[in-house]
């Protein structure tokens, strides 16, 4: 078990995006949560107190998450130094990173030498099976994206409180670092070899209730030529009965990608859709989910009134407006 709370560790994030692992523990689980560390040159904020190490660790705070995702996962050798004196003070290190705290030679030492504990949290535990594509009882969601990062896991976060509010029977199932940190458990999807990943979702996402619906964290994108490989594990994998659209408006091109543009909702929706009726012929795209997190109210509103117009979907943002009507519309399949 990892132990809370928990001291955010913002690195030197070159901007707001690169913290979205502490911004969403901060988001949907800011009990856990006691304020962030933040390095020079860090130009991210996730609106918790700013404390330094001794401070966080006097306030209670006993591990500290590394809250940054960074292209390809890396631990920068920046971090270092702060990570180790972290461990020395008595704090534990969490990571969700592909380059693993284990595998710092520095790290490493000094968790011997201290005591502390490291926590991979991208490290399969469990041998999944290969994907067998059998029907499964219950109902399951999936968020999907016209990019990598524009909300698919506030979206599914979202829907599964608004569910649980009205007493409904519901699942939030993490497939990814942040996910698993807010809830403490679930499938590290991209760090599962390739030919197990659908099975991994088969395996998080099991035979349930016939009116209780998982909410599959998405991952990845369909258009994302880095990524796509996660996010069809997860649609072929998961056999969603309802697919929700999920877009951040302001993007100029894919993340990381300058060359890529993003794609329509109605190109997303066209080739999504197909895809998913291979594994669930009654696959239906059930709503629209918009991060307007860069716009203002007005702004917000209007977008998700045209979008609504023009898909003739229910479009809200869900941290923002609330999943009241994305609920409802999976509430009428």
């Amino acid at each position: 078990m990892i132990r809370t709370p928990y001291l955010l560790f913002l690195g030197d994030a070159p901007d707001q995006l690169s913290a979205k692992v502490a911004q969403g523990i901060a988001d949907w689980n800011p009990d856990s949560v006691v304020g962030q560390y933040r390095m020079e040159g860090c130009n991210a904020d996730v609106g918790v107190p700013d404390l330094s190490l001794q401070d966080a660790y006097d306030k209670g705070a006993r591990t500290l998450v590394v809250g940054v995702a960074n292209r390809g996962g890396m631990i920068a050798e920046t971090w270092l130094k702060a990570l180790a004196e972290a461990m020395e003070i008595g704090f534990d290190l969490a990571s969700g990173l592909h380059n693993l705290l284990r595998d710092e030679d520095v790290l490493k030492a000094t968790s011997a030498r201290s005591g502390a504990t490291l926590h991979d949290v991208r490290v399969p535990s469990v041998a999944y099976p290969i994907a067998n594509g059998a029907k499964r009882t219950g109902k399951r969601c999936l968020a999907i994206g016209t990019d990598c990062s524009v909300g698919k896991m506030y979206t599914g976060l979202a829907m599964d409180g608004e569910m649980k509010k009205r007493g409904m029977k519901s699942t939030f199932r993490p497939t990814g670092q942040t996910g698993i940190l807010i809830t403490g458990k679930g499938v590290p999807l991209d760090a599962v070899v390739a030919d197990f990943m659908a099975g991994a979702v088969e395996w998080l996402t099991p035979d349930n209730e016939p009116d209780h619906w998982d909410h599959i964290e998405g991952q990845g994108s369909l258009y994302h030529v880095s990524f796509s490989g996660v996010t069809m594990a997860l649609i072929h994998g998961g056999q969603p009965d309802a697919l929700i659209l999920a877009h951040e408006p302001t993007r100029t091109h894919m993340r990381g990608l300058p060359d890529y543009g993003l794609p329509s909702l109605e190109a997303l929706r066209d080739m999504a859709l197909p895809i998913a009726r291979i594994a669930n012929p009654c696959a239906a795209i059930a709503g629209v989910s918009i991060n307007t997190k860069a716009l203002g109210d007005d702004e917000a509103a209007r977008l998700c009134q045209e979008v609504e117009a023009r898909m003739g979907l229910p479009t809200v943002d869900p941290f923002r407006h609330g999943a009241g009507r994305l609920v409802d519309a999976l509430d009428a399949l």
